[in-house]
Order: C-alpha cells, then sequence, then structure tokens
C-alpha cells in the first residue's frame, strides 16, 4: 500500500513574522555575549584570553589575524568583561600624562553607558566602583560610582599610539589599569544542550535575556514574544512543535535579510556615497553614568527603528562608540553609486581634514565580514598621525585605494591597499567638532579611476 505524500505545513505566517522582530530585537544581545565567551575562552587575535574581572592587553595595532568586526587599526586596545554579581569591582585607571585614551563602558544589551578617559573624566588618575544594578550604592572616599544596567558588561579601552615606536610608552600604561573584584560572579548561564543549531539563537535569547534583563521600556516590548517560548523557564527548543519550529526558522530567515538589508540601505544620512553613522548608537535611553551623555540629541526615541539601528550597529560595528566620543563614516559606493570593488582603483582627496580634537583616520575592510585583509606593505590606515603622507601644494591630501601598488612614489605614500573584492572603508574622527555633526564639515566622494 502506497504511503500518502506528506506536504510540510508552511510557517505561521504571524508567528514567523514575530520570530523575525524577536531576531533583530535579541541579535544585539546574543552577538555581544557570543563575543564576551569568544573573549573569555579564547581570546580574540592578539588580545589572549582573559576571565572575567581581568583585562587582557593588545601588544601592536589590530591587523588581519584580529577577526573581529570593524576592529579599528588606530589604538592600542585594552579589554576586559567585568562580572558584578559577586561583588562591586573596583576599577583603577592610571595618569596617561595627556594621551587620549577612552574606557568605554558597554552593558550586555550594547548600550554604551558609562565613558572614562580624555574626554570624559581626564586623563588623571582615578578610581571607580563598579556595582551590580541590585547592588550597593557607596563606595569608598575619592571612589567614583559606575553602577551597571546589567550584572555583567565589557570595558572597550582604547590608547592613542604613535606608531609601533609608541607600544612600549603604551603598555606601561596599559599594566596601571586595574580591577579588583570583592567576590567571584556567577559568569555566563550555559543554554540548555539538544538544542539543533538553527534553533540555537533562540535557546540563547531565552536563557541571557532571563539572566541579564533589559531596561524596563525594552522589557515591556519583549513581552509580546511569549507565544515563540522566549519567557519560559524551561527550554522549549529541545522538541519544538513542528509549526513552532518552522516559525522560527522561516523567522531567523526574515530577521537577517532584513539586519543585512538595514546596514546597506538603513535610513541615515548620506553624503557623497558615505553613510553618515554619527548617530547609530543613540538606542540607550535608560542608563547614564560618568561620561554618558544625557542629552535628547543623543537618544533616539522611535522603539521600532532604534531596535533596528541597534541591531545594525552590532553588526556592523559591535562595541563602537557614541558619535561625541567617535563619530564614524563609512562607504560602500564611489561617487557614481557604484559599488566599491578591488578590481578598480580610487582615490579621496580631503581639500580640508577631518576636524576633530584628538585624531581621525581612514581604516579599509572587506565584506561582508567587515575585517582587516593582509596586503604586502602592513598598512591598514590612513589618518593624521601617519608618517610620510604627500600632501598636495594646495595643502590637500589624496589617498589611494586600489589593490596593487602604486608605481610613483607620491602615491604610494598615500597608498590604502584594498582587498581584491569589494570593500567598506570607515572613517573615524575621536572627539570631532561640532561641524561634522551640523554640516558644516562634507566628506569627499570617492572617485574610480581605472
Amino acid at each position: 500500500m502506497t504511503e500518502p505524500t506528506v506536504v510540510p505545513r508552511s510557517p505561521d505566517t504571524e508567528l514567523s513574522s514575530l520570530a523575525a522582530d524577536a531576531f533583530i530585537y535579541g541579535f544585539p544581545h546574543v552577538f555581544d555575549l557570543q563575543q564576551v565567551a569568544r573573549f573569555t575562552e579564547a581570546g580574540m587575535g592578539s588580545l589572549a584570553p582573559a576571565p572575567f574581572n581581568q583585562f587582557s592587553h593588545a601588544t601592536d595595532l589590530a591587523g588581519p589575524q584580529d577577526t573581529f568586526v570593524s576592529i579599528n587599526n588606530d589604538t592600542v586596545y585594552s579589554i576586559a568583561n567585568v562580572d558584578a554579581s559577586g561583588g562591586p569591582v573596583q576599577l583603577d585607571v592610571p595618569d596617561s600624562g595627556g594621551r587620549y585614551y577612552v574606557l568605554q563602558f558597554v552593558d550586555v544589551w550594547t548600550n554604551n553607558f558609562a565613558y572614562v578617559g580624555h574626554r570624559a573624566t581626564g586623563t588623571g588618575a582615578g578610581s571607580f566602583q563598579l556595582i551590580a544594578p541590585d547592588g550597593p550604592g557607596d563606595a569608598p572616599d575619592g571612589v567614583a560610582v559606575i553602577r551597571l544596567p546589567t550584572a555583567i558588561a565589557t570595558i572597550v579601552g582604547r590608547w592613542a599610539v604613535d606608531g609601533r615606536s609608541d607600544l612600549a610608552a603604551v603598555r606601561s600604561l596599559q599594566d596601571g589599569l586595574r580591577l579588583i573584584p570583592s567576590g567571584a560572579g556567577a559568569g555566563l548561564p550555559a543554554p540548555a544542550q539538544g538544542v539543533s543549531e538553527d534553533l540555537r539563537f533562540f535557546e540563547q535569547l531565552r536563557v541571557w535575556m532571563r539572566a541579564f534583563p533589559p531596561a524596563d521600556r525594552d522589557r515591556r516590548y519583549a513581552a509580546r514574544f511569549e507565544a515563540l517560548g522566549l519567557h519560559s523557564a524551561d527550554s522549549p527548543y529541545i522538541e519544538p512543535a513542528s509549526e513552532l519550529a518552522a516559525a522560527l526558522r522561516q523567522g531567523l530567515a526574515d530577521g537577517r535579510e532584513r539586519l543585512e538589508g538595514a546596514i546597506r540601505h538603513g535610513p541615515v544620512p548620506q553624503q557623497n556615497g558615505w553613510d553618515l553613522t554619527y548617530h547609530s548608537f543613540d538606542y540607550n535611553l535608560d542608563f547614564f553614568e560618568v561620561g554618558a551623555l544625557d542629552d535628547p540629541r543623543w537618544k533616539l526615541a522611535d522603539d521600532e527603528m532604534r531596535y533596528l539601528r541597534r541591531a545594525a550597529a552590532a553588526r556592523g560595528g559591535l562595541w563602537g562608540n557614541h558619535g561625541y566620543e567617535a563619530a564614524y563614516a563609512m562607504v560602500y559606493v564611489d561617487a557614481d553609486g557604484e559599488p566599491l570593488d578591488g578590481a578598480h582603483g580610487y582615490e579621496m582627496t580631503f581639500t580640508e581634514t577631518p576636524p576633530c580634537r584628538a585624531f581621525w583616520s581612514v581604516t579599509m575592510y572587506d565584506t561582508p565580514d567587515f575585517y582587516l585583509v593582509a596586503n604586502p606593505v602592513d598598512r591598514y590606515s590612513i589618518g593624521d598621525r601617519t608618517p610620510g603622507l604627500r600632501r598636495g601644494a594646495d595643502g590637500s591630501l589624496t589617498i589611494v585605494m586600489q589593490r596593487e601598488e602604486p608605481a610613483e612614489p607620491e602615491r604610494r605614500a598615500n597608498w590604502l591597499p584594498t582587498p581584491a573584492g569589494t570593500f567598506r572603508p570607515i572613517l573615524r574622527m575621536y572627539e570631532p567638532d561640532e561641524a561634522v555633526f551640523d554640516g558644516s564639515y562634507v566628506l569627499p566622494g570617492i572617485q574610480r579611476l581605472t
């Protein structure tokens, strides 16, 4: 007897749409904690693994071996993942003698909620008490309190370095950074075993959202995901109902497509092909500690847009700063709107270099990973501290972007090598002037030559 043909049911449209929304909402949280776990267990390129409440220091500028999304090549990193669930953690910082540095504090929902360093607190020595959301609110005399929105948070430290000859001086400052925990923390909870790999995202989101609740307003929004099982005490994803599994898988696919589209075609201001992502990190509305500006100019109030912007920021530039600390512009196309590709040669001419109080750079990345790519001269960025740049008679600066090394010495001096395929440069301006934000400073387009 012939068995009847079983036709798979199409995913429930309403449920799969909800799953896509949950992916956008939860992607930054899951992606952040995946990187936290990666950092504590395996390290990241030249940054050695470090347990919670201990800094890992880069000893060189970032290169292709540092496979982290949109990593910068301007500064040397000092990164620590703080776990204050076991009690307050004291942070001590050294006197940097006027050198630019920033310690950026990021919670596990990717909110930038505090800054310590050149702009925010100056460059003198200091101490700070890092306290969990429900922890005690006092600190010893002379020690400032920074309350963490989530019991685990990441400190992303960046030290300005003037070439490899300056690394030893930076290393001595890195040694002056200290974290002193008062007790052992709970660490990162593990997702349930037995969940299929294609549903693992939702299991991670379920477990980590329970352990690290978001802001009240975001918690109210997330209540709508009850039908997906994201608020269940036990995992519903080990043996999910077929209807739920189909909707979750469809939602993941739709959510990823929406996210990738937002990265490339998001509603951000443009200027000569550049996406002016100066406000990409403005989704924190609730947590403002030392150095973080509680200012309407730096708050994106529309929730639907805020969640998509937050996901795109994590995907394209996890742990990026607010624009007032470092403004970012990125570009995928030339001045004629055609995709940038290493099969061609390009030039970009600054008649006036970017106005900022610290420094600026243009860094080259591949797509779609947004990693640095190896090149024969070991150059990954050009900026105001790059030695040997050639300027025009009028003071202008032309950056040459192409795969092959230029033959002419003056062009070779200003050469920023590109990958063989498509690429995406990022312009960074540290402590940017107001002209960057009010539009009076205009970025030049990238002109294709060949």
